[in-house]
């Protein structure tokens, strides 16, 4: 069975029991009627998922596999910030009317660096790192720039990657400061586990471990009746994942490098409200 699901059925159940509440407190988040969005949560959490082992995506619900590898990509790949260069609306409630999220997420990938070895992106400077010094405790990114706060549209959650090789294995801790569980846990777990495959393939590596660690790990009120139900339904065998073997050049990777066999579901959940 899904070793995914059962870490989220784990994680779900300890907040739910022993999280906290933010009732009696002012929060930023509202619901779309105006309703603050409070939340119960845990500080701190840390999941870790063997790549070499099963692709980390939840059979419990659907998980939009091709979608979440198209904002990965549009951030990791395209180095974007603006919404008209990603299909899909999932950006669309934090851009502009000329279709930007502000010097945000892709953008602050994009920005080159001076190195004793030259000028590198972040992204180039992962590729580098990997190929001519693997074993360095050194390789990572950070997309939470604080001179550049004021002019993003939402500061980024998903902040920091560290990449480590040990052996002939990439391993990749994810840094988030908030994660909304229903709505992105698992969608940022398969987006940083892609990531690592598509570092590993391009740099002669094999995957080892991804490990996630969240600062605020909550669940927003309306959503606990649906985590509830997730909780007490069945796992699933965990899929395959198939990579292009062909793809040598990270930025070469597009969505349709990326299937899952085997890949069963359980029932919809319906549309999931988002609080902002």
């Amino acid at each position: 069975m899904s070793k995914a699901d059962q870490i989220f059925k784990e994680m779900c159940k300890t907040i739910i029991e022993n999280g906290d509440s933010s009732e009696g407190q002012m929060v930023r988040a509202k619901w779309p009627d105006g309703t603050p969005a409070h939340t119960i949560k845990s500080f701190g959490v840390v999941n870790r998922y063997n790549l070499a082992k099963e692709f980390p995506i939840l059979t419990l619900r659907r998980t939009y596999f091709r979608t979440a590898i198209q904002e990965l990509l549009w951030i990791w790949s395209m180095k974007s910030n603006n919404v008209n260069d990603l299909k899909g609306k999932i950006w669309n409630e934090w851009a502009d009317e000329d279709g930007s999220i502000g010097k945000a997420y892709g953008y602050q990938l994009g920005v080159k660096h001076q190195y004793k070895e030259g000028m590198f992106d972040q992204v180039d400077r992962v590729l580098f790192d990997l190929k001519n010094n693997p074993y360095s405790r050194r390789i990572m990114t950070n997309i939470y720039v604080h001179e550049d706060l004021h002019a993003m549209n939402l500061y980024p959650c998903a902040y920091s990657m560290t990449f480590n090789v040990t052996g002939n294995k990439l391993n990749g801790i994810l840094n988030q400061r908030s994660n909304d569980i229903l709505a992105a846990n698992n969608w940022n777990v398969v987006q940083y586990a892609i990531l690592i495959h598509m570092l590993a393939q391009v740099s002669g590596l094999e995957v080892g471990e991804f490990v996630h660690v969240i600062a605020d790990a909550h669940i927003y009120d309306r959503h606990i009746p649906v985590v509830k139900e997730l909780i007490e339904r069945e796992e699933k065998p965990a899929p395959k994942l198939w990579i292009n073997p062909d793809v040598k050049d990270f930025y070469e990777f597009t969505a349709d490098d990326f299937k899952l066999e085997g890949y069963e579901f359980g029932p919809d959940v319906g549309e999931i409200e988002i609080a902002i």
